[in-house]
């Protein structure tokens, strides 16, 4: 019998940490290993908001911070909601988290008693389904298709609406697929979560900034629907900030209460001098803006040249990203083939057919030499995704290891 918890043994490893980790283990054992799995910007945090964080310790920002975040940070946030999204929200109903992943678990903790039915279209970020089995939660997924851009309608949610329902979880820009909603999709969203007022959506909207379809809409900004809607965000992605670790909620005053009451009995406040500097953040300025933009060019241009790319690799079908920096190729007419009797993946695994995509990617990172994330992982096994946050000479190399690799099966 273990020593471990039956909700640790049976909790799975984040499958992109894992990826990553596997990847840098091959590194180290000298081998050139590409990673597409993780995503990270592969930009600097911009100056004006790292000179903030430098004067926060000179300062002696160095003591224990409230534990929502400090209120100056709570305002920021608020204008920030109104500027970017137009959403009014007072600090109160803000709470500042160790990253959007802590705030989510915060969340689905708060709202779902065990047995709750919680929705979550697939393919759907890694963690969402994990952090709903430790709640007891019961999940209920809706598959979509590549041709509809993986987005769910609201016809297809109502079908599975019931009594039970407590909370619907999707992210916009997605991770892992790039798509985002429209604001007559969202419109349509909230028309039916009016019918159904126990029914309550996280909307992720931590890719806001990685937009290529102009202005970013929130679920929020329709009022009839406002307190239903809980807005999880953060600085990791838009402000290259991912390891200063600042996730926060925007939701009603008695969401954001419980998300604070069990936040000061797992991690009190979160890191202050990250809390110092993310205010420059949400304060913004005409320079930071346009960091963040020059970051968003950049990404919009990668995001073209691998579309390019992969159009050539036989077996892989995608559809042009609207936002974040993935991809999510459908790559199921892959599976059935045969990798070479004498390839690492053969000699690791003591089998050649891919059967799934666990075992592409694997033969990806064996024998390409690339690291990808097997679309399992985000609910949609007939998927790999792929990360280009990465500069063009390395993004060509591994389309060019991709494409070999998939040349060579039979």
């Amino acid at each position: 019998m273990s020593i471990l918890s039956n909700r640790i043994i049976t909790m799975a490893e984040s499958e992109t940490l894992a990826m990553t980790r596997i990847a840098r283990e091959l590194k180290e054992q000298g081998i050139d290993v590409i990673s597409l799995s993780i995503g990270e910007p592969d930009f600097n945090t911009p100056d004006e908001i790292k000179a903030f964080g430098k004067a926060a310790i000179d300062e002696n920002w160095s003591h224990y911070s409230p534990v929502p975040g400090y209120p100056e940070l709570r305002k920021a946030i608020c204008y920030k909601f109104k500027r970017d999204n137009g959403l009014d929200y007072t600090p109160e109903q803000i709470v500042v988290s160790t990253g959007a992943k802590q705030s989510i678990y915060q969340l689905v903790m708060s709202l779902v008693n065990p047995g709750d039915e919680v929705i979550i279209p697939t393919p759907y970020w890694v963690s969402y389904k994990e952090i709903v089995k430790l709640a007891e939660g019961n999940i209920i997924y809706i598959p979509t298709k590549l041709e509809n851009d993986f987005k769910v309608t609201a016809a297809q949610l109502e079908e599975k609406i019931t009594e039970k329902t407590k909370l619907i979880m999707f992210s916009s820009p997605s991770n892992p697929t790039g798509m985002l909603y429209s604001k007559e999709e969202l419109r349509s969203i909230a028309d039916l979560l009016v019918k159904y007022p126990h029914v309550h959506v996280m909307a992720d909207e931590i890719y806001e900034h990685i937009n290529f379809m102009g202005k970013h809409e929130s679920l929020a900004q329709f009022s009839e629907i406002k307190d239903q809607v809980i807005t999880i965000n953060g600085v990791a992605k838009g402000f290259a900030m991912t390891g200063w670790r600042i996730g926060f909620i925007g939701a009603s005053k008695e969401i954001a209460n419980a998300c604070q009451k069990l936040q000061g009995q797992i991690t009190s406040g979160t890191n202050s001098i990250a809390q110092r500097a993310t205010i420059k953040a949400m304060e913004s300025s005409e320079q930071l803006d346009q960091d963040i933009e020059n970051m968003r060019i950049t990404f919009k241009k990668r995001r073209d040249l691998v579309y390019q790319l992969l159009l050539e690799i036989p077996g892989f079908e995608t559809r042009l990203p609207h936002g974040a920096f993935y991809f999510f190729p459908v790559v199921k007419s892959l599976f059935g083939k045969h990798a070479p009797a004498d390839s690492l993946f053969a000699k690791t695994y003591g089998k050649t057919m891919i059967e799934d995509s666990t075992d592409l990617s694997m033969y990806f990172l064996y024998d390409a030499n690339v690291a990808v994330v097997q679309g399992i992982a985000f609910g949609d096994d007939q998927c790999i995704r792929l990360s280009y946050a990465a500069n063009d000479d390395i993004l060509k190399e591994a389309c060019r290891r991709l494409k070999e690799g998939v040349e060579r099966l039979k």
